[in-house]
């Protein structure tokens, strides 16, 4: 299941998992019934299904919880952080990951608190309070460095990135971004790459690089197509619509908010309000 799921094969990683999960049920194996919730809870994460997801992520803290298994507790709490925040429930993703830093600090273990650090940074930019959402990111990049992780480096450097646009500093943030690109495509990392290329395309757009950075989007369209991440996809396509107003294809950018539309309303994504307001906005305008 978690071969098939880094293949971004996420279908059939879901068969397997199941198989897992019945197996160690019918077995009273909790440990293992645990691993494979938590799995299931990935995989559904992966398709854009956040509720779904959530719900085994529920049923699995509770188990963990029952069998006194810290660590995983931690990276539970952390992954229930990120599919409130996915939500748009933002303060209650805040709870989750200090719950989850928390018993990382007291395990020692450094490589879950940069992961609780991580989403903190994004819980507090999705708030607006960037500077202290740049703070738990230069946190989170120091631990990534320390333990020689350049895969989470290059995550985190997106997010920085995205930090440092909210405050104007274009050339800082693209160089940021293109930092990020050069390790995640030496780490095979498909999704950090294709959210470096997006965020590349972003900046580029609001520079009033248009052209430039349809030619990112696309890339990264090719990408999130391959690993079936719908929500990537929704979000990509509603950007390539922006750019497409920008260079003034109203028509082309209509019906590809439309498409973002489709595929972001039945997942249930908080951007789905925004993909239809500007919709509206446009076909007002015609």
């Amino acid at each position: 299941g978690v071969a098939y799921s880094d293949l971004g094969e996420v279908a059939r990683a879901i068969e397997y998992h199941e198989q897992a999960m019945s197996i160690a049920r019918e077995i009273g194996d909790k440990r293992s019934q645990s691993t494979a919730l938590g799995n299931l809870g990935v995989a559904f994460s992966d398709l854009g299904e956040t509720r779904r997801a959530i719900t085994y992520y529920e049923e699995q803290l509770a188990l963990v919880r029952d069998i006194g298994e810290r660590s995983a507790e931690a990276v539970t709490l952390g992954n229930l952080g990120l599919g409130y925040a996915a939500l748009g429930e933002v303060a209650r993703a805040i709870e989750y990951h200090e719950q989850h830093r928390q018993i990382a600090i007291e395990l020692g273990n450094r490589r879950s608190e940069g992961a609780a650090l991580s989403g903190l940074g994004n819980a507090y930019m999705a708030q607006g309070e960037t500077k202290q959402a740049i703070s738990f990111y230069e946190q989170r990049i120091a631990i990534a460095r320390e333990m020689g992780d350049r895969r989470a480096e290059g995550i985190v450097l997106g997010n920085l990135g995205l930090a440092q646009a909210q405050l104007g500093d274009w050339q800082r943030t693209i160089s940021i971004y293109e930092r990020q690109l050069e390790i995640v495509r030496k780490s095979g990392d498909r999704r950090s790459e294709s959210n470096a290329l997006g965020n590349l395309g972003i900046t580029y757009r609001n520079m009033g690089q248009a052209q430039r950075s349809l030619e990112f989007y696309e890339q990264q369209l090719a990408i999130v197509l391959e690993t079936g991440d719908r929500r990537a996809q929704g979000t990509v396509l509603f950007n390539m619509s922006l750019a497409l107003d920008q260079l003034h294809k109203r028509d082309e950018a209509i019906l590809h908010a439309e498409d973002a539309l489709k595929i972001l309303a039945p997942i249930e994504s908080p951007y789905t309000g925004m993909v239809r307001a500007q919709i509206e906005e446009w076909r007002g305008q015609q």
